[in-house]
């Protein structure tokens, strides 16, 4: 059977996490909280509803996520697939199957959830979200012949596959550099349709002008950063 986790970076999440680990299928080994600073119930929740609760107080998704991934380097076996999912109910948890298909079924390396105009519940992407998607994709499009239609934070990558990509960002460039470097490395990549919803409480990034400027000048940055080299 394959060994799968899940690394669920959380800020202020205590209304939704409980729901997301709820929905997260059997297949699944471990249902990793990486609470980061959060001043709510989030750790509380997430612990009492099942999932393994690491704490991060230097604020960033890129943190987070890190954390999850040091974590996981210190057992002593390695899974072979990795889901990351954000904590805010805005993805479902139980299509996490359907995102890890590819990898299991057809050998890919990394698949991206994309959140597809028909999947998508009116009003669950700002317009700044949707026209940063398409502006970041079309320039990866543009500049690596790349095939991405989306940033998407729900997504599947083999374990030994994430190691060799030595990520670094700390904030809201992770899903980009992930993506980035595997076209780089020339990873077998592709993405499958998610549903998505509108989240729970409000987005830490496209909910403010502060965090959608930071993230597109991160997005950007990284894109550029690739292309020189």
């Amino acid at each position: 059977m394959t060994d799968i986790k899940v690394i669920i970076p959380a800020y202020n999440e205590a209304e939704s996490i409980a729901e997301v680990i709820k929905d997260i299928p059997d297949s699944v080994s471990e249902i990793i909280v990486v609470n980061n600073n959060s001043s709510d119930r989030t750790e509380e929740n997430a612990r009492a509803a099942g999932a393994t609760v690491l704490i991060e107080n230097r604020k960033g998704y890129g943190y987070a996520c890190l954390k999850g991934m040091e974590y996981i380097a210190k057992q002593s076996k390695p899974p072979q697939i990795i889901v990351f999912i954000d904590g805010d109910y805005s993805d479902f948890p139980q299509e996490l199957n359907k995102v890890v298909a590819p990898i299991l079924e057809d050998d890919k390396d990394l698949v991206i959830g994309a959140r597809v105009e028909q999947l998508r519940e009116k009003g669950s992407m700002t317009p700044q979200q949707v026209f940063g998607n398409w502006l970041a994709t079309a320039l990866m499009r543009v500049l690596f012949g790349a095939t991405f239609t989306d940033l998407g934070p729900f997504r599947a990558i083999k374990y030994d596959k994430l190691l060799t990509l030595e990520m670094e960002d700390k904030t809201y460039g992770w899903t980009v550099e992930m993506q980035l470097k595997a076209l780089k490395n020339k990873l077998a990549y592709t993405e499958v349709p998610v549903r998505y919803k509108k989240r729970i409480g409000l987005s830490k990034v496209s909910g403010t002008v502060k965090g959608s400027i930071f993230a597109g000048i991160k997005i950007l940055g990284w894109i550029f950063k690739y292309s020189f080299k």
